[in-house]
């Protein structure tokens, strides 16, 4: 399968900035919050260090989890706070909600029998936090919580899935939640039904162990995106029909010079700056990434298209990624311990083409009052451009 080259391609092999996590952890998950980019560490240090988004000096790290820190996520208003809040699942079977002023876990909820966490996400509003479990016997759970009385769950539904269950997603401005699970399947549940056989809403089975997936808002309704153990990437409709079933290592690019491989999917970020709604960052064996795209992917057929590739940064296995729009900066970290800032070039598609968004621009003078803000001079914002 081929892969078209972007009329906007560009190679970059020259990081913005670079920093390092101790002890040679792989970096797992990347988020965003406020002044910070936070990176969460493999076993055995499972801390979270948190870097300032210039320069990423370290500037702060959390304990993280006793076993093993499964995921970072940002969420505005958890329980009504009227902050972002740093939230992150672990195997010691916490759901923690950081202060990260006071480096003090705020909340904890804790998951019956301990059972090991793999992924959490809170509802739109904040009052709701969801989590799931890996498989503990012959049990994987979807566990909530209400945050302002985190004690014990709300609820626990134990028939959704059969296996670990690797995702949970709420929708932007839904009750529902998408899960995803090594049992092959992937469901829309109702969040506030305490019934279980009521909660779930709709059920799509791939039949093959699914280990990421998300929301899209590329269209009228939402669709999702799935990725497998093999490399396999889905795409599917809002009741959870298959659309879209590929190889994500098929796609490749060998034109005039310029070469592309595919060796795996790092993870897909759900975005208004394309027209699919969708940006696929895909990696390669040695340590670079790229950033494909496919305007038709309810057509099977459709081509991909490359726009960026980041070279020569990582060493090996690029674990986590993070498309930080805000400040158009893209965040990777691996395998080799590493957490890069790389610049992303402006997109060309059907919805970007001949248009400029001032956040996208070096000299733009909201960007500089932002980091002026954050006390970094003109000077030290130009030369890291």
């Amino acid at each position: 399968m081929s892969l078209l080259c972007s009329p906007s391609w560009r190679s970059i092999d020259k990081p913005l900035s670079s920093a390092s996590l101790p002890c040679s952890n792989y970096v797992l998950s990347l988020t965003s919050l406020g002044n910070f980019y936070a990176a969460s560490a493999s076993s055995p240090s499972n801390k979270i260090t948190l870097f300032d988004k210039i320069g990423l000096r370290a500037v702060q790290t959390l304990p993280g989890h006793e076993e093993a820190t499964t995921y970072l996520r940002t969420i505005y208003g958890l329980g009504g706070s009227t902050q972002n809040t740093l939230l992150s699942s672990g195997k010691d079977g916490c759901v923690k909600a950081w202060d990260e002023r006071s480096g003090m876990v705020s909340i904890q909820m804790m998951a019956s029998g301990r059972h090991p966490l793999l992924c959490c996400d809170a509802s739109s509003d904040g009052f709701l936090v969801a989590a799931g479990t890996a498989l503990l016997g012959e049990d994987a759970f979807i566990l909530y919580w209400d945050p302002r009385n985190p004690a014990a769950p709300l609820r626990v539904h134990g028939s959704t899935h059969s296996d670990d269950i690797t995702a949970t997603h709420f929708g932007r401005t839904t009750n529902l939640l998408f899960s995803a699970s090594s049992d092959g399947l992937i469901s829309l549940s109702d969040a506030r039904e305490v019934d279980e056989d009521e909660a779930v809403t709709h059920v799509g089975n791939w039949g093959c162990s699914v280990s990421q997936g998300g929301w899209v808002y590329g269209s009228n309704e939402p669709h999702f995106w799935t990725a497998s153990d093999m490399e396999t990437f889905g795409y599917w409709s809002s009741e959870l029909d298959r659309l879209h079933d590929t190889d994500i290592r098929n796609p490749s690019l060998h034109n005039q010079g310029q070469t592309w491989v595919t060796d795996y999917l790092i993870d897909c970020h759900c975005t208004q700056k394309l027209e699919s709604g969708l940006a696929v960052f895909v990696g390669s064996n040695e340590g670079d990434a790229a950033l494909i795209t496919n305007s038709h992917l309810s057509q099977p057929a459709a081509p991909w298209t490359i726009h960026s590739v980041w070279t020569g940064g990582h060493v090996g296995i690029v674990r986590s990624i993070l498309w930080d729009e805000h400040h158009n900066v893209l965040v990777t970290g691996g395998e080799d311990s590493k957490v890069l800032t790389w610049r992303i070039p402006e997109l060309c598609s059907p919805n970007t083409q001949g248009e400029r968004d001032d956040t996208m621009q070096i000299d733009s003078p909201k960007l500089k009052r932002e980091w002026q803000d954050m006390d970094i001079s003109e000077d030290a914002f130009v030369s890291l451009f």
